[in-house]
């Protein structure tokens, strides 16, 4: 007696479908960005089964575009290959605030229309930006260069975090960063268990948040700061133009004076007055950059009452001039230079300090305890 069998054909996983990512970069753009955001893409394809990324890199100032560390990567011409649903990120860096290509803003205005999703890399936001595709969607973009991003674009609403993940417009601020936005892309496409193997693999743990804070130490050397300080930090920060008198300040915090003092030398390592000026001067610096203001608008923009005053402060802080401020890279130069840490600052105050007890002349615009003298 014969047995009739039905053969099956054996069962196969269904195959996954490849994501198509999109790097769009201009001259001078974060070589460490671009790497940042690729290498988890190329771990997970490494670690999957079959591939589940492709990428490729595109600009319209090919083929060898020129990175802010002085090496260059080869780039494809932009090709109007449908988009839709795909993920392109705009990389750009020093320089992009007057940067303009025609052929790339057509571009980013056609795939943003055919459904392409965006994403606006540490300053790719002024490739966006400038051809009206950012929205009241919050973005973030690296903290230092915030401030002139803000003076020319006031309506587009920013945040200092790392990434976000809204529609219409996702961004990165940049750096290091991209990993935990491709990481969490990852997440979203194929699980958190890839996600957590692919960061495994590149010695990056803990995957962080999109709202995780983009600066800590601030140049001092610690992540320790005490809510009080932070809080006082963020009030400096946020009353630029007018500063906030130390007596304010406090009054604020439900501090004595002496409390907030003590905050800041055992946190920063120099006072109140100290700290707020050198903020006022790298939003300055950042201003001369990114923006068409006048040296003496941007003195009193950074809350100083006298151009005399903020030309003299400046030069104490960066060894330069304002004016010289005006090219952020100059052209003559291989790459940038942005002299002028915190922790440099706060050690100038000591050896200054040091002289002064010794007879020497003191650091005059931050020698009061009550606000910065203006002449």
């Amino acid at each position: 007696m014969t047995e009739n069998r039905i053969s099956t054909p054996a069962l196969r996983p269904p195959v996954t479908p490849v994501t198509r990512v999109t790097f769009v970069i201009v001259p001078r753009f974060n070589m460490a960005t671009l790497i940042s955001l690729i290498e988890p893409l190329r771990v997970a394809n490494y670690l999957a089964p079959e591939s589940l990324y492709q990428w490729e890199i595109l600009s319209p100032d090919g083929p060898d575009i020129p990175a802010s560390n002085g090496l260059s990567i080869t780039a494809q011409p932009l090709s109007d290959r449908p988009r839709r649903g795909e993920l392109i990120c705009t990389l750009a860096s020093w320089g992009a605030e007057d940067y303009t290509n025609r052929d790339l803003s057509a571009w980013l205005r056609r795939q943003s229309r055919e459904g392409a999703r965006l994403c606006a890399v540490e300053l790719g936001c002024y490739l966006l930006a400038k051809v009206g595709l950012l929205t009241a969607t919050p973005i973030a973009t690296h903290w230092s260069w915030a401030p002139g991003f803000q003076e020319r674009y006031p309506d587009v609403p920013l945040l200092e975090q790392l990434y976000t993940l809204d529609d219409p417009v996702l961004s990165c601020a940049g750096g290091l960063g991209g990993a935990d936005f491709m990481l969490r892309q990852i997440a979203r496409q194929h699980g958190e268990a890839l996600a957590g193997e692919v960061a495994d693999q590149m010695l990056h743990q803990p995957v962080r948040p999109p709202d995780a804070p983009q600066r800590r130490t601030l140049g001092a050397g610690t992540d320790q700061f005490s809510p009080t300080l932070r809080k006082a930090i963020a009030l400096i920060e946020a009353n630029i133009a007018d500063p906030l008198q130390v007596p304010e300040l406090a009054r604020r915090l439900g501090l004595s004076q002496r409390q907030l003092e003590r905050q800041f030398h055992k946190g920063l390592g120099c006072s109140v007055v100290q700290f707020g000026t050198l903020v006022r001067l790298q939003h300055a610096r950042v201003l001369l950059i990114a923006t068409k203001l006048t040296v003496r608008e941007i003195a009193t923009a950074t809350g100083f009452n006298a151009l005399s005053h903020f030309a003299s402060a400046f030069r104490k802080c960066f060894d330069r001039r304002p004016s010289d401020y005006r090219q952020g890279w100059a052209a003559t130069e291989a790459t940038p230079s942005w002299p002028g840490t915190l922790s440099a600052y706060i050690e100038t105050l000591r050896q200054r300090t040091t002289r002064a007890v010794r007879g020497a002349s003191s650091f005059d615009f931050v020698s009061s305890s009550e606000g910065p003298r203006e002449e």
